[in-house]
Parts: C-alpha cells; sequence; structure tokens
C-alpha cells in the first residue's frame, strides 16, 4: 500500500462530448524549450492548435513563445523559473517588472490569453535540499500583488507547480493524507494564500517515476487498464496510482481545512527511451489510458467531476538535464522534429491521430559514422565517445533504450553522429582523431527501434540563444571534468 506515494478510440462524434469534460480550456500540454534545435514557435503553435490542444504549460516567459501564442486564444501558463524566485521575492519593485514585460506587454500588445503564472517548478522537491523553502511563498506574494497592481488579478491566477513528494500518508492509503511534515508550515502559508487569491493548487504526478525508483512496484497500478490489485481505503477502492495519488492530495487539503480547493495537475506523462520502462508501447498505453480514463469526466472519488491536467510533454527535449535519469529527454508525444511516437487518439481531431509538424527544415542527408578501417582498440575510441556524449545525447544508448542492441561499432557511430548533428554537421564536428569519417548512406540499423537522426535546421530565436550549439569544437581530449561527469558512456559495449 505504500505505493499510492511512491513519487519523486473513441470517433468522430465524441469530440463534442471531450470539449464538454474539458470545459473552456480544453486540453493541456506542457511546452519545454530545453533544445539544442528547437522547432520555430509559430512551428510549435500550429502542431497545437492542429492537435487541438486549448491550454499550454510553458517553463518560462520566452518572448518569441509568447508571441507566437498571441492571437489563438490558447490559455497560457506563464512560468518563473526557480533561479528567480529570490529576485521577484526579495523586490516588489522586481516583481513589478517581471509581470509588466512578460505580462502585461504580451495581453496588451500581442493579445495572449495568459491565465497562470507558475512561480516556481517544484521547489520544494526533497533534492533541493530545502533550497528555495524560504524564497517560494514571498515570490508567490509579491507576483499576486504585481498582478493586482496591473489590473490582472480577475484574469490571470499565480500557482506554484509542486511535486507529489510534498504530501504523503503514513498508511499508504489516501484518507491518511498530509503535507510532508518538515514543510508543514510553508505548505499551509501557501495554500491559504492559493485560497485567499482563488488560485488553484498545482501538482505534477509521474506513476513512472514510481516503477523506475522501485523494482517491486506492481507495473499494472501505473496504468489505468484495472489489471492491478485494487488498494481498499475503507470502503474505497483504488486500481492505479494517479486516482489514489491526487486522492492523498485531496484528503490533505481537507485535513488542513481546504477541501474546496481547486487542483490542476500540471505535469502527468510517460518517457518512451531512456530506461527499460520508458519505452513506446508503455507511454502509448499510459497516455491514452489517462485521455480514456479522465474522459468521462468523473474523476476521482474524493474530486469527482473534470480533471484539469496538462499532459507532460509536447515534444522531446534534448538539453535537459539527465539528473534524475536519461528518461528526462524523451517525454514528448512528439519526436524532435514535431513527429507523432506513437498513434494517439486526444479527441480533438477529425482523424483521431496526432497531426505532425509541417514545413520542418531539416540538415543535408549525412551522418558521422566510425570508420570501417578503424580498429575497436584505437586507444583515440573512448575519450572520442566520451566526448561526444558529454556534448550531445547518447541517452539512447544502454540497457532496455531504443539503440540498446547496437554493437560496440554501432554504439560509436550513434554517438559520434549525435554530436555531429547537434553542432549543425559541421565538418570539425565529424574529427575523432582517425576514427571518424563522414557518410551519405543512412547507418540506421534495418527493422528494431534504433534511428541515427539527421538534425533540423537551427532555429536561431531567444530559446536558441540559451541553448545555443557549438560553434567551436576540440575533440581527441577529454579532461578529467568530462571523464567524471560522463563516465556513463564509458559502461557502453564498446
Amino acid at each position: 500500500m505504500g505505493w499510492v506515494l511512491v513519487q519523486d478510440r473513441v470517433n468522430v462524434g465524441f469530440v463534442c462530448l471531450v470539449m464538454m469534460v474539458w470545459g473552456v480550456g480544453g486540453i493541456g500540454v506542457n511546452w519545454g524549450t530545453q533544445s539544442t534545435h528547437p522547432l520555430p514557435p509559430d512551428t510549435i503553435v500550429r502542431l497545437l492548435r492542429e492537435n487541438g490542444f486549448q491550454r499550454v504549460k510553458l517553463f518560462d516567459a520566452e518572448y518569441d513563445t509568447l508571441r507566437a501564442l498571441g492571437r489563438t486564444g490558447i490559455e497560457v501558463m506563464v512560468g518563473i523559473p526557480n533561479d528567480m524566485l529570490a529576485t521577484v521575492g526579495g523586490s516588489m519593485k522586481a516583481a513589478e517588472k517581471w509581470v509588466a514585460k512578460n505580462v502585461t506587454q504580451h495581453i496588451n500588445s500581442n493579445n495572449v490569453n495568459i491565465r497562470y503564472v507558475a512561480v516556481g517548478n517544484e521547489p520544494f522537491l526533497e533534492t533541493y535540499n530545502g533550497s528555495y523553502l524560504g524564497i517560494t511563498f514571498p515570490a508567490l506574494r509579491n507576483i499576486q500583488a504585481a498582478l493586482v497592481k496591473a489590473g490582472h488579478n480577475n484574469q490571470v491566477k499565480v500557482t506554484v507547480p509542486l511535486n507529489a513528494d510534498v504530501y504523503s500518508s503514513t498508511s499508504g492509503l489516501p484518507s491518511d493524507g498530509d503535507f510532508r511534515a518538515n514543510i508543514h508550515d510553508y505548505m499551509l502559508t501557501i495554500v491559504n494564500f492559493l485560497s485567499v487569491s482563488a488560485s488553484p493548487f498545482t501538482v505534477n504526478i509521474y506513476p513512472f517515476i514510481s516503477l523506475y525508483s522501485d523494482p517491486n512496484f506492481p507495473v499494472e497500478y501505473a496504468f489505468f487498464d484495472g489489471n492491478a490489485s485494487p488498494i481498499n481505503d475503507g470502503g474505497t477502492l483504488y486500481s492505479n496510482m494517479f486516482d489514489a495519488n491526487l486522492d492523498t492530495l485531496a484528503h490533505a487539503l481537507q485535513r488542513n481545512g481546504f477541501a474546496d480547493l481547486p487542483i490542476i495537475v500540471g505535469e502527468i506523462g510517460w518517457p518512451t527511451d531512456g530506461d527499460r520502462n520508458g519505452n513506446i508501447e508503455y507511454a502509448r498505453r499510459f497516455n491514452q489510458g489517462f485521455m480514456s480514463h479522465i474522459s468521462g469526466g468523473r474523476g476521482t472519488p474524493m474530486r469527482p467531476g473534470p480533471i484539469d491536467a496538462y499532459l507532460f510533454s509536447l515534444i522531446d527535449e534534448d538539453a535537459k538535464s539527465i539528473a534524475p535519469g536519461n528518461f528526462e529527454r524523451h517525454w514528448g508525444i512528439f519526436t524532435y522534429d514535431g513527429q507523432p511516437k506513437y498513434p494517439m487518439n486526444l479527441g480533438t481531431t477529425n482523424s483521431g491521430a496526432l497531426v505532425p509538424a509541417r514545413g520542418v527544415q531539416y540538415l543535408q542527408r549525412k551522418w558521422c559514422v566510425m570508420k570501417p578501417s578503424a580498429k575497436l582498440d584505437d586507444p583515440s575510441v573512448a575519450p572520442s565517445v566520451n566526448y561526444a556524449c558529454s556534448l550531445a545525447d547518447c541517452t539512447c544508448l544502454g540497457y532496455g533504450t531504443s539503440c540498446g542492441n547496437l554493437d560496440s561499432r554501432g554504439n560509436i557511430s550513434y554517438a559520434f553522429n549525435s554530436y555531429f548533428q547537434q553542432n549543425n554537421q559541421l565538418d570539425e564536428a565529424c574529427k575523432f582523431p582517425n576514427v571518424s569519417m563522414i557518410t551519405k548512406t543512412d547507418p540506421t540499423p534495418i527493422g528494431g527501434t534504433c534511428k541515427f537522426n539527421i538534425m533540423i535546421q537551427p532555429y536561431y530565436g531567444s530559446a536558441e540563444r540559451r541553448f545555443g550549439v557549438l560553434l567551436e569544437v576540440s575533440v581527441g581530449r577529454c579532461t578529467e571534468i568530462l571523464w567524471e561527469k560522463w563516465d556513463y558512456c564509458c559502461t557502453l559495449n564498446l
């Protein structure tokens, strides 16, 4: 029962039902921009619209992203990153300046339908060791005051997206839910403020993390097929982790006098790579199951009725930190270039299928691979692979991943090509000493799940300036720092 809180085909006629269930807001999705080669914002916004997404949650307030959302009617939640909490929480002037630049300007000049400001992102994660405990509420309070001063308080609400580890249950049953003891006072301060300001509580729920963290977690309990042995909580049966987890929060709110506080599920999804349980089939099963689970509007035992939720996430992000796990770069229901990963019916398109991004511009059809004449025991191979993986993305390599069945030469070529593509196919990015070459023959193995990608044309907006590609490369050497930080590459089958 402790697993409750382990956390760190519909037809066209169904469209109307879905729209009634979701209400004015519609289906939500998270749009992250931590990519070396992000699709242009206009392309992403067209992707959102053609797939019927009516709500989008952002992790910052990047100008080009918000501008592209203007005049679309899509409801927007803009974000204030954790590293800005101290600034806006410590200065009312800074908070007012942030609201003027990132809310008022876009509402008034670009007609962006901003409805929420997310103050921080999971700031109370236990892994942060309390770094944001004292500054989250001041930031929330100042941003709310700035919104009121700017006249937005009726349209724009504040919230704090929190991980489900802010609450727990001593028995593992939802009915014993309460906020974590070491942050209980902080949580009550925030919850009371949200209640007074008519704002929602936002929580991120990830059954995948439970499965990833605990090898004994019952797999079926993560999904919505009703195959799991249910948990009996005083006569209330829970056959999936999502319902039990959300109701644990509902009980925690009720226990502390806030039974009616609205709840938004800020993130929920399943990754498709980077881990043996992060795969296409599980992701399709989970996300489609979740959509079907909430489509009837019945909610959970404690919170019957429609559930407001944002799928995580829209598109893969190859520049995300992999500190939590290699799966972090693979949460998208679309690939890096806006192509659907698997069949999924959101109930929002006439075909019942996901619509791919249009007009995507790719680099040339060429790849960087290991020379056929190069030897596996060449002393430059290991440091070259480590260098490539440290600056590119090798998270599709390893046990149980999409490219986990490559042989040694395949692993090496995949690493080289990842670095080559992320550096816009510069000749200098395929000059690993004596062991690499550029080819126009696709090295992707026939059959199987592994693909040697060709990168898309770089977008030079402000998001690209944050995660800019390397324009100068130096290969054939590997500093001690790189060896220490990226030694997981050394575990590949070289």
